[in-house]
């Protein structure tokens, strides 16, 4: 861990709610919302926050699977992530989900015409944002956690939402 916790404090929880209240809070509510707010569907949002999170080598961000409706992606979802190019476990949806988040940590400047043509054939301008936006959250928040060192000792509340980068 590169900051020091006091005794007896999650990490978390002090880092992003006690150290830097103004900005770990709205952080904190930004990251929620990704969860709580989205409109896309389960494998294409796990598809960028896992590539996202295999870019940061977030350890927690790699653990965690989102759920909804009771509904995870399958235990080899991580794997067909990895293998985003080549795998048969994506649909054009899921597949262009990883490559986005990829090439958006990776080459930004490489998202040229024909990309978002594609993008544009398969997602509408609204979730085209939303996953822009998903994508800058987990590329900060996770990257943030992975350089503080906090990801290895990330936990999630029972009871709570997943933490900002998560």
């Amino acid at each position: 861990m590169n900051i020091d916790i006091p005794e007896g404090r999650d990490a978390i929880e002090y880092v992003w709610g006690e150290m830097v209240p103004g900005i770990g809070i709205a952080a904190s509510k930004f990251s929620m919302s990704v969860y709580a707010h989205t409109t896309l569907g389960l494998r294409e949002f796990e598809a960028a926050r896992l590539r996202i999170a295999q870019i940061n080598g977030c350890a927690f961000c790699l653990d965690w699977r989102t759920e909804r409706d009771g509904q995870k992606v399958e235990v080899e979802f991580l794997d067909a992530v990895t293998e985003w190019r080549t795998t048969d476990a994506f649909d054009d949806r899921t597949r262009l989900a990883a490559e986005y988040a990829e090439r958006y940590a990776l080459d930004h400047h490489g998202l040229d015409e024909e990309f978002w043509a594609r993008m544009s054939a398969h997602y509408s301008q609204l979730e085209i944002v939303e996953l822009s936006m998903s994508i800058g959250s987990w590329l900060a928040f996770g990257r943030l956690n992975h350089v503080l060192g906090l990801d290895t000792v990330c936990a999630l509340p029972s009871a709570r939402r997943p933490q900002a980068g998560g």
